[in-house]
């Protein structure tokens, strides 16, 4: 528990748009709130009430193997996905513990079970970690996925000594922009606009950030913990659209305290327009209450900014908890995903426009 807080030595180097030598930091915005900006938010805290448990509806049902070109995505919970492209299974910020928190019996404990069971995973080969938070980066499942799969590790500047603390093996630290190739992908850590800490003693020591990960000719973003900024159209530019983007729509109530590093449904559509995306995806949502927004709230409220920006459905999507979806590109020059959905009301297909 202790080397927990302590979240390793961070990372030295030499300075840049985003790090002065010691510290990280957000180009455009703070890095986080300060400890009486939180007294504040919880004295004047609205918290709306969550259910005390959540039964999942869907089923999921990760496929076996998977064509050329095919994604397919199941959720798991929180902002866990498991990415499947032909011959590599991928998880995002992989979190299976009862509670987001350095503490086994306090903090934030979650509403639902897993969509997928840890023991019903498939073979993992690649595991994107973007930042160390309780919520994103849960040690005690990092630790069960190297003893059951042995899979290769890839985080931002300053995580990889605090993760081989722990056995991690193969484990990868990049910086924004940095590249490589590992478990049969290329896999690229793009900027987010956020903060980083396990205690109050090493905030900011590592860095954070998303992932586009390109694999069997398809690039799928997975943005992680980020409030809203100019990076989105960044990445775009020097990344291209991505075919699926995943971003995050929970966690960004209240307003003053959250917006630097939390987006909102509304700056989720933004986003999803700055990229250029192909398809969106919600994350960040539905397991762990976190902020002061109710559990449906998320949903409700991506469904009014849709169409204040004129975005069906299709295009930005969410996934019920262990629901698997399906995407396949088209051949045409302007091909679609053609999508189809497991586990909830049987087998769907539609084609929204690439």
């Amino acid at each position: 528990m202790l080397r927990s807080l302590a979240g390793g030595p961070g990372h030295r180097g030499a300075p840049s748009d985003h790090f002065d030598g010691r510290l990280f930091f957000n180009p455009d915005a703070t890095v986080g709130r300060s400890f009486w900006d939180f007294l504040r938010w919880r004295r004047t805290a609205q918290t709306k009430q969550w259910p005390e448990w959540v039964e999942n509806r869907a089923r999921p049902a990760p496929p076996a193997s998977l064509d050329h070109g095919q994604i397919a995505l199941t959720f798991i919970n929180h902002i866990t996905f498991l990415i499947q492209f032909r011959g590599l299974n991928v998880l995002t910020d992989p979190v299976y513990s009862q509670r987001v928190s350095p503490l086994r019996r306090i903090g934030p404990k979650r509403v639902r079970a897993p969509g997928l069971a840890f023991d019903e995973l498939p073979p993992i080969h690649l595991v994107l970690v973007t930042h160390n938070h309780y919520d994103h980066l849960d040690i005690d499942t990092l630790v069960r996925l190297e003893e059951a799969h042995h899979p290769c590790f890839v985080t931002g500047l300053g995580n990889r000594a605090f993760l081989q603390q722990f056995q991690l093996q193969r484990v990868h630290e990049l910086d924004w922009w940095q590249s490589l190739e590992a478990a049969g992908a290329s896999i690229t850590m793009t900027p987010a606009q956020h903060w980083s800490g396990r205690s109050g003693r090493n905030r900011n020591r590592t860095l954070w950030g998303g992932f586009m990960v390109r694999a069997a000719g398809r690039r799928v973003l997975f943005a992680g913990d980020t409030g809203y900024s100019v990076h989105f159209r960044d990445i775009q530019r020097r990344l291209g659209p991505p075919a699926i983007a995943l971003l995050p729509i929970g966690a960004y109530e209240p307003r003053w305290f959250m917006a630097p590093q939390h987006m909102n449904p509304e700056e989720a559509v933004r986003a999803h327009l700055d990229l250029e995306a192909r398809l969106s995806i919600g994350t960040h949502f539905g397991c762990f209450q976190l902020t002061d927004e109710g559990i449906d709230d998320p949903l409700i409220e991506l469904a009014a900014a849709r169409q204040r920006h004129n975005v069906s459905p299709e295009l930005f999507q969410v996934l019920e908890t262990g629901e698997t979806r399906l995407f396949q590109a088209g051949e045409s020059a302007q091909p679609a995903i053609q999508v189809g959905t497991t586990g909830i009301e049987g087998t769907h297909r539609s084609d929204p426009a690439r």
